[in-house]
């Protein structure tokens, strides 16, 4: 099986649960949007969307530096985005950038996060 290095970043909301408990819709309207400037930085910094399930996001990067500004980017943009919403209804995401081997099997990388 081959192996390669990359750079991986893991992506969640903060108290999504709670979010989804207060207000389902509203919840799910602000994911929608936030998503959209996450897989837009994720594309600038050339990273490749791996996967994602309910509030989490996986990308992988040939760069560990370009995973790491992509973080950058997504927390500001996001604070700008959440400033707008009371502190209760904000949405916050945790990033984590992981650098390690990763298997791969066709189009698919495993062995991550």
């Amino acid at each position: 099986m081959e192996r390669k290095l990359a750079a991986i970043l893991c992506a969640d909301v903060f108290g999504y649960s709670r979010l989804m408990g207060d207000d389902e819709e509203a919840t799910l309207h602000t994911l929608t949007s936030q998503r959209k400037l996450i897989d837009s930085a994720i594309e600038q910094h050339h990273g490749r969307f791996v996967n994602s399930a309910g509030d989490s996001v996986l990308a992988e990067f040939a760069s560990v530096v370009e995973a790491v500004n992509c973080a950058v980017e997504v927390q500001a943009g996001l604070k700008v985005e959440n400033a707008s919403f009371a502190p209760e209804r904000r949405m916050e995401f945790r990033i984590g950038v992981n650098l390690g081997d990763v298997m791969v099997e066709g189009d698919r990388s495993t062995g991550m996060g």
